[in-house]
């Protein structure tokens, strides 16, 4: 067999079953799809209902003032992926000029200098309205329940609140209110609420009260949020100068008209076929179709060359991801961008060409007629001016980093969900993190900073423009074969995000693994392109990986050039997946164990 075959031990059961399948990166937002599930409800109302839950039980790792994408098929149009587009644009007033007038010579990584207009409640709102079936009452009782009554809170929060407790206790005493009443953070499974959100929820609940369809109960709930007490709280607040990861205090630009001006929606998603089965993603305005360029890449080499378990395999898909990525960097954005010859196979051989026994160190865009690739600034270190002298940021090697500034890499949450009906969805929530910027009181939130996936460099497809969309990090994943979907699945991880679904579904395609045995196996990525979050560094050559590649392997990459960061054994990847098999009915999950938190459940 040309593929390493996987460990017969597992750290859960790949779940099977008829009836819905759940898996997400918290097991009370498992927990609570799966109830919707059992009580009636379809993939959509119970994807819905996770997705307000993690706002309350992983506030470190997304929020109601973030952002989202989804991909899904309906039981109804199986071979139909479509995705939600969850992601807000940049403020009217948010212009490069302005940053740059300010003294910036980056969009921060924290302060409401960096939100984009939030969407993903928006989005969620319009799955439910469209594809749901329950009340929004309901779906939202679960988290509005845990909102009022508390949560017994992760240790990551805490640890999360413990980097930011002087931040919040000098520059952002709203927050401090909220996430730390008796001036510490919360401790492993203290009861954790969140009153204000509770009210928040309810108040969108009860904006459609006496309204005679769900329909128009749910386009109640939607103008209350972008033209009602939540777009008046948050761009009031916003309006405060604050400090920023920057150093330095400044005032949001996003107004009450931006929230009225912006909605959520749907696009058809961006396909590629490989190996037999079609891998759905957003368009360009995220950073999905590089995984499709990859797999273009790696469609042209032998099975054997693409086991991520051996040192040829690795080296091959990290050298296929550096060629990808920086086609992202040089021409995606929410602009005009040369897809179709992008995910050419003529444009794919070309690329495929450039890959040898060797490491490349360098930054190597590709040419496409007709376009100039934009030339991102190329920083292995980067401290403000503010900060000169002060400690910097440490580039993080996977899990979730945050620095004592608010400045956050890799914080997001994820969501799968296949009903017996066959309705799949895979969403990936991010954004408006409790230390992406002060909290809002009244609504116990904040704004989040997707802005900061921007350059303040001109005349780039990604460059920071009012209205435009910030290249998102957000990218779950949608897998099809003969017409309907038998894979969604994603992760947190930022730039990651689409490399550890890489190696799922390669293993899972290519390689015959199952789902769990998937997401078990040792995972890396490379961080040779300048990085989407604050402070944008790059490391030329660089590949963090598992220890648990093994000795001999991670030595054979160090020799053919890659600079090698060791995360530890289990560190790298956060993946849920869900599968369905059209034939049979049959559904399965999996979850990931990395940080003792993801979770999947069903029958």
């Amino acid at each position: 067999m040309p593929f390493t075959a996987p460990e017969p031990f597992t750290t859960r059961p790949t779940l099977k079953g008829t009836f819905g399948m759940s898996a997400s990166t918290h097991w009370l937002a498992t927990a609570a799809a799966q109830s919707v599930l059992e009580r009636g409800g379809n993939a959509f109302d119970a994807a819905a209902a996770a997705g307000f839950v993690l706002h309350v039980v992983e506030p470190h790792l997304n929020g109601p003032g973030g952002d989202l994408t989804g991909v899904f098929a309906t039981a109804a149009n199986p071979a139909e992926p479509v995705v939600l587009m969850g992601q807000g644009p940049a403020p009217a007033a948010a212009t490069r000029e302005h940053y740059l007038s300010v003294g910036l010579e980056l969009v921060p990584g924290s302060g409401a200098l960096a939100a984009a207009v939030p969407a993903a409640v928006d989005a969620w709102l319009i799955l439910l309205r469209d594809h749901g079936t329950w009340e929004l009452s309901a779906v939202l009782e679960y988290a509005a329940g845990y909102a009022r009554d508390g949560h017994p809170v992760l240790a990551q929060v805490g640890r999360t609140i413990g980097a930011v407790a002087e931040l919040f206790t000098e520059h952002w005493p709203t927050s401090a209110q909220l996430w730390m009443p008796q001036g510490r953070p919360p401790a492993e499974g203290e009861l954790v609420a969140n009153p204000a959100y509770a009210a928040v929820l309810h108040r969108l609940a009860a904006a459609g009260e006496g309204l005679a369809t769900r329909t128009e109960r749910i386009e109640a709930a939607r103008r209350e949020w972008s033209e009602g007490f939540v777009a008046k709280a948050a761009a009031a607040f916003a309006s405060q100068p604050h400090r920023h990861s920057s150093g330095t205090d400044h005032a949001g630009v996003l107004a009450e008209a931006d929230f009225a001006a912006s909605q959520a929606g749907y696009e058809p998603a961006v396909t590629f076929d490989f190996r037999g089965y079609t891998i759905a993603k957003t368009g360009p305005w995220g950073q999905g179709p590089a995984l499709l360029q990859t797999l273009a890449i790696l469609d042209g080499f032998e099975d054997e060359d693409l086991d991520p378990s051996t040192e040829r395999g690795v080296h091959t898909i990290l050298e296929a991801q550096k060629l990808a990525i920086a086609d992202r960097e040089a021409y995606y954005g929410d602009s005009e961008v040369p897809l179709a010859y992008l995910l050419s196979e003529e444009y794919a051989a070309i690329r495929r060409e450039l890959i040898t026994d060797k490491a490349s160190a360098e930054f190597r865009p590709g040419s496409v007629p007709g376009h100039s690739p934009f030339s991102p600034p190329l920083r292995t270190d980067y401290v403000p001016p503010a900060l000169a002298g002060a400690n910097g940021t440490a580039a993080g090697t996977g899990e979730p980093t945050v620095s004592a500034t608010g400045e956050t890499r890799g914080d997001t949450c994820h969501v799968d969900v296949v009903d017996r009906w066959g309705n799949t969805v895979s969403v990936t929530p991010s954004g408006g993190w409790l230390q992406s910027s002060p909290t809002i009181p009244e609504l116990g939130f904040c704004l989040g900073t997707r802005l900061q996936m921007t350059w303040l460099e001109d005349g780039g497809p990604s460059t920071l423009q009012p209205g435009k969309r910030p290249r998102t990090t957000l990218t779950p994943t949608l897998v099809l074969k003969d017409g309907a979907p038998v894979a969604a699945l994603g992760s947190p991880g930022g730039d990651q995000q689409d490399q550890w679904q890489l190696l799922y579904l390669l293993r899972t395609i290519v390689g015959g693994y199952t789902p769990q045995q998937a997401i078990d196996a040792p995972a890396f990525h490379t961080t040779a392109f300048p990085g989407s979050f604050w402070p944008r560094t790059w490391t030329p050559a660089g590949a963090v990986v598992e220890d648990r590649l093994g000795e001999e392997t991670i030595a054979a990459l160090a020799e053919r050039g890659h600079v090698i960061t060791r995360a530890g054994d289990w560190s790298l990847g956060r993946l849920s997946a869900v599968v369905r098999d059209p034939e049979t009915g049959v559904l399965m999950a999996a979850a990931n164990p990395r940080g003792a938190q993801g979770y999947a459940a069903g029958r």
